[in-house]
C-alpha cells in the first residue's frame, strides 16, 4: 500500500501467530519518516475497504510507526474509515471511562494491579460494537500489554475437548448479573453507576430502560442496583461454518470481582444452571495459550474485529494511557 507520500508495508513482531496460512495479528508499518498526519488520513481513506477486509481475514491489524500523537490525531485516523460511531455513553458497559472526543475515550481505567481477562467488548449486554480501535498514547513502564485471542480458534478447541459444554453454550446461551453502584467507582473495573450505564436519573427511568432491554433487577439497600441480562448468545456464527466463542464468560467468571460483585455468581447458563468451574478454568487456560500479547509502543493503533477476537489487559507499572473507540453497533435478538 503505497502512494507518492506514504509507504506502508507488512512487517513482523515477535510471537506473531499463524492460522490457515495467515498471520495474527497483521502488522502494517509506516516506512515514510517524513509522513504527516494528513498523509496518513489520506492513505487510510484510499485503502479503507482493503483494510477492513484484512481485519476480517486476520482478526486484528496493528499499525506501527504512524505519526499520531494526540487523541485528536487518533480521532482523525478513525474518521478516515467512515464507519458508524458507537458513542461510549450509549453503551451498557460497566467500566468508568473518560471521553476526549465524541469518538475517543480512555480504555478501562481499573487500577494497574487489576488484570482484565479476555472478553469480547460488551458481549455481556444486548448492544455491542462490531469493531474496536485502540491507540497507545503512553505505554506503561513495565507490562500493560493488550492480550488478543482468536475466538474462532478457541471455539474449535472447545468443541474438540469439551463437546457438551460447547453444545450447552450454543443452545442455552448465558445470563450475566452485576451490581452497579449509585455513583461511579473508579477503583473498580465494574464501577460505572446505574445512572451512567442506563443514561437515566431516577429509578423509574432505569426500570423502564431495563424493561426495554429485557433485564430483571433488584434494588439494594445502599442504592446500588443488581441487574441481570436477558439470555444472550455465547456462540455466534460469523460466516458459514465459522463459529466464535462470543461472550464475556472468562472475564465474568474470573474477573468480575469487587466489593459488590462475586465473580462466581456473575454468570450462569441461560436456563439458570451454574457453569462448571473446572471446565471454565481449563477453557481460560486454553485461551491463554492462544493469546498474543500486543506490546504497545507510543503511537501504535490496533483495529480489532470484535466478533473474531477477544482482548484484555495485563497488569502494569507506571503511567499507561490507551485510547479506545467503538464502531458499528450490533444488537442481540432477545431470547
Amino acid at each position: 500500500m503505497t502512494d507518492h507520500r506514504l509507504t506502508v508495508s507488512p512487517t513482523r513482531v515477535p510471537e506473531q501467530q499463524i492460522y490457515d496460512g495467515e498471520v495474527f495479528p497483521l502488522v502494517l508499518g509506516c516506512e515514510s519518516p517524513s509522513a504527516t498526519l494528513d498523509d496518513v488520513v489520506r492513505w487510510a481513506e484510499e485503502n479503507r475497504d482493503q483494510l477492513e477486509q484484512q481485519c476480517q481475514k486476520h482478526g486484528a491489524i496493528l499499525f506501527r510507526g504512524f505519526p499520531l500523537h494526540e487523541p485528536e490525531d487518533f480521532d482523525r485516523f478513525i474518521a478516515a474509515f467512515d464507519l458508524e460511531n458507537f458513542p461510549y455513553e450509549v453503551s451498557l458497559s460497566n467500566a468508568v471511562r473518560t471521553n476526549f472526543t465524541p469518538r475517543v475515550f480512555s480504555a478501562n481505567e481499573a487500577p494497574s494491579s487489576v488484570t482484565i481477562f479476555l472478553h469480547h467488548e460488551m458481549a455481556q449486554t444486548p448492544i455491542f460494537p462490531s469493531k474496536l480501535f485502540f491507540c497507545c498514547w503512553q505505554p506503561a513502564e513495565e507490562g500493560g500489554a493488550t492480550p488478543l485471542c482468536r475466538s474462532d480458534i478457541l471455539f474449535q478447541q472447545i468443541e474438540e475437548r469439551f463437546p457438551q459444554f460447547a453444545h450447552d453454550c450454543e443452545t442455552k446461551g448465558l445470563k450475566y448479573s452485576n451490581t452497579m453502584p449509585a455513583a461511579n467507582d473508579a477503583s473498580s473495573g465494574m464501577g460505572r453507576s446505574w445512572q451512567s450505564t442506563f443514561r437515566v436519573e431516577t429509578r423509574e427511568e432505569a426500570q423502564q430502560r431495563m424493561t426495554d432491554y429485557g433485564y430483571t433487577w433488584e434494588w439494594q439497600e445502599d442504592g446500588s442496583l443488581r441487574a441481570t441480562t436477558p439470555v444472550l448468545p455465547a456462540v455466534r456464527e460469523v460466516s458459514p461454518g465459522r463459529k466464535v466463542f462470543f461472550n464475556q464468560l472468562i472475564a465474568a467468571f474470573c474477573g468480575w470481582k469487587d466489593s459488590r460483585n462475586d465473580a462466581s455468581k456473575s454468570i450462569t447458563f441461560g436456563d439458570g444452571q451454574p457453569l462448571d468451574r473446572e471446565t471454565v478454568m481449563e477453557i481460560a487456560d486454553m485461551a491463554e495459550q492462544l493469546t498474543f500479547d500486543l506490546p504497545w509502543q507510543a503511537g501504535d493503533i490496533a483495529l480489532v474485529d470484535n466478533f473474531l477476537v477477544m482482548h484484555g489487559r495485563r497488569t502494569f507499572s507506571g503511567p499507561r494511557k490507551i485510547l479506545a473507540s467503538l464502531l458499528v453497533m450490533g444488537q442481540h435478538a432477545h431470547a
